[in-house]
């Protein structure tokens, strides 16, 4: 909020005389946009079944042989609740597993011992708003948040992580993750594998140097594309192995990469079996030949090795595949690694950041976890025919059924923007603003080229449209606009704007991103259609960005889960497409969703019980950072 809006607002207050009375009123997001201390206190009044103390903090530790490396690490004590609350990772920078009931009422204390600002979201989790870990609700080092709430969801794997703006992948980068397990009846109905069978597994991709220290200095293509490692870490360690019993283990899977993308498979071929996402079991197990993976997600494996010889050696792999990243930096990929100091996507070999350093392309085949049978038993539990019953919601169910809202995503050199806007707070487009206890339809798309659904928006913060011009403010979506501002579209560019487009530049210059925009610094061509020539900047590869630059990316939506309604691609894209479409889980309840590039993702999304701002956001993190964040406001 601007300053003069908070002045006015409280002149008006005293004016009418409410004084603190109208203070205790405001609701608690809004108070914390006019500049309260996102610290705060315990709820007297409120009577938690498990309190935990979550302290972030800088710690050195082994985990490559030789010298300890400086990680930022959760670590956590219980006041009070069961027992087994909370369960440590063996030799592991990431945070305790926490195991919470459906239904249970939790306090968690949350003290940032680490020497900048951070704040902890509860990534799947059901809760208000101002508990739900806002980038606006930071705090600072040797402050305290208490976070309290009921457990709403239902069992399902969850995630802990940082979610300071600007600061998110950093720090998640440096070590400050972990998981938390909700349980609840129907699903201990079924009588899964538990204890020593159930094993958590957090896949990551880190990159360190010489002194074993972790490296992160992401150059500005690192950003565009996302920051990747060259050696894959499971629950933190490098090399993991797991010595398992000839019966069935249920895997919990968490991406907790802040980039990359997997493509989950075993090495002898045995089909995955998913019996749950992101937000719990599905109503059937699905064998898929192999499962995708983006950063956020989770997955629910049953590993039956019932009938393997004691010996009997296989590995959990992550598989080729094609199409999640923009066309010329797979093949700089393929194309070898140089030397010296290379950054960005052509960073090679020697000192070189980027995708190809280190030899693990995106999309490449690799090993993520050995598996070997040391012990042979007769008894194993069998997989159930059914897991749950989810009610399948349909377009008719929703308050929108013909004016989906839209999530439009694009890139841009210097920004990474959903519906043409970057993340600001208090910056809610007239479509963000969504009423309580409402079902509602959303399009996820591509706002590079093709109109929106919603209508033939031209160009503007949030327009769409085939032949985009540029707009000067969001409009309605699906209400025609021209000017100056960001144009999105096929013709995009003009005035003073950013047009991000096939044909992108404009008259004037400014920022024109397209397949034919200029290059950095140079004149940036207008294209056929996009007319005039002017000082533009390109950036980029060859100098344009649009459809060249058009990836995968993992959008993830705070407050309650979603059901994937339907996913269309467009004809350029099929080939590529092939190679993963038979991973993407769109079964049972989400809160992350791949959207490959040309891809259209439609997801009905309940908005239940809490008003206030939550979050959406590409979970690349290194995208979240450039700003390819928005937030509904729930009214």
């Amino acid at each position: 909020m601007s300053t003069h809006f908070q002045n006015s607002r409280r002149r008006f207050m005293r004016r009418a005389g409410w004084g603190l009375l109208a203070a205790a009123a405001t609701p608690a997001w809004v108070r914390a946009m006019e500049g309260g201390s996102a610290a705060n206190k315990a709820n007297p009044n409120f009577r938690p079944d498990v309190e935990i103390d979550l302290l972030a903090r800088v710690e050195t530790l082994s985990i490559l042989p030789g010298q300890t490396t400086r990680v930022f690490r959760y670590t956590a004590k219980l006041v009070s609740g069961p027992r087994d609350t909370l369960t440590e990772l063996p030799n592991s920078y990431l945070g305790p597993l926490i195991r919470l009931q459906k239904g249970q009422k939790v306090r968690i204390n949350f003290h940032n011992q680490l020497p900048e600002p951070s704040i902890t979201h509860w990534h799947g989790l059901h809760v208000p708003s101002d508990m739900d870990g806002h980038p606006m609700h930071a705090i600072g080092q040797g402050q305290t948040r208490v976070y309290e709430f009921e457990v709403l969801n239902r069992a399902s794997l969850n995630i802990y992580h940082p979610h300071p703006h600007e600061a998110t992948a950093t720090q998640v980068y440096y070590g400050l993750a972990g998981g938390l397990i909700v349980n609840d009846a129907e699903e201990a109905r079924l009588g899964l594998p538990a204890g020593e069978y159930e094993i958590p597994v957090v896949i990551q991709d880190r990159r360190f140097d010489a002194s074993n220290q972790l490296v992160y200095g992401a150059t500005m293509h690192d950003r565009m594309v996302g920051y990747y490692g060259d050696r894959i870490l499971v629950n933190g360690r490098p090399d993991l192995g797991l010595e398992v019993a000839s019966r069935a283990y249920r895997l919990r899977v968490m991406n907790g990469s802040t980039a990359r993308i997997y493509k989950l498979g075993w090495s002898d071929g045995t089909p995955i079996t998913v019996i749950g996402v992101d937000g719990g079991l599905l109503e059937v197990p699905e064998h898929r030949p192999y499962v995708m993976l983006a950063p956020g997600e989770r997955l629910d494996i049953w590993a039956d090795f019932s009938g393997r010889p004691k010996g009997a050696e296989f590995t959990l792999r992550s598989l080729a595949f094609r199409g999640v990243l923009p066309k010329m930096a797979e093949r700089m990929m393929q194309g070898g690694q140089g030397g010296g100091m290379g950054h960005g996507m052509m960073g090679g070999g020697g000192m070189g950041h980027g995708m190809m350093a280190g030899g693990l392309p995106v999309g490449s085949d690799f090993p993520i976890l050995k598996v070997r049978v040391t012990r042979e038993m007769s008894d194993s539990p069998n997989l159930p025919t059914h897991l749950s019953t989810i009610r399948a919601f349909r377009v008719a169910d929703t308050a929108n059924p013909g004016k989906p809202i839209p999530i439009g995503i694009s890139e841009g050199p210097m920004s990474m923007l959903l519906n043409g806007r970057p993340y600001a707070s208090n910056d809610f487009q007239p479509f963000e603003r969504v009423p309580v206890n409402t079902l509602q339809l959303l399009e996820i798309f591509h706002a590079h080229g093709g109109g929106h659904g919603g209508g033939a928006a031209a160009g503007g913060a949030a327009g769409h449209g085939a032949d985009a011009t540029a707009g000067v403010a969001a409009p309605e979506v699906g209400q025609p606009m021209a000017g100056g501002g960001m144009g999105h579209g096929r013709m995009g560019g003009g005035g003073m704007g950013m047009g991000h487009g096939m044909m992108g530049g404009g008259p004037m210059g400014g920022m024109g991103h397209g397949m034919m925009g200029g290059g950095m610094g140079g004149m940036a061509p207008g294209g056929q259609e996009g007319g005039g020539a002017g000082m533009g900047m390109g950036g980029g590869m060859m100098g344009g960005m649009g459809m060249m630059f058009s990836m995968a990316h993992p959008i993830h939506l705070h407050g309650q889960q979603f059901q994937v309604l339907s996913r269309t691609i467009g004809a350029e894209e099929a080939e590529d497409y092939a190679t993963v479409k038979d991973g993407l889980m769109s079964s049972g309840w989400k809160d992350t969703v791949l959207v490959m590039p040309g891809e259209k993702v439609r997801i009905i999304k309940p908005f239940q019980d809490f008003k206030g701002p939550f979050m959406y956001h590409c979970h690349n993190l290194e995208h979240e950072d450039m700003g390819m964040m928005r937030e509904f406001l729930i009214e």
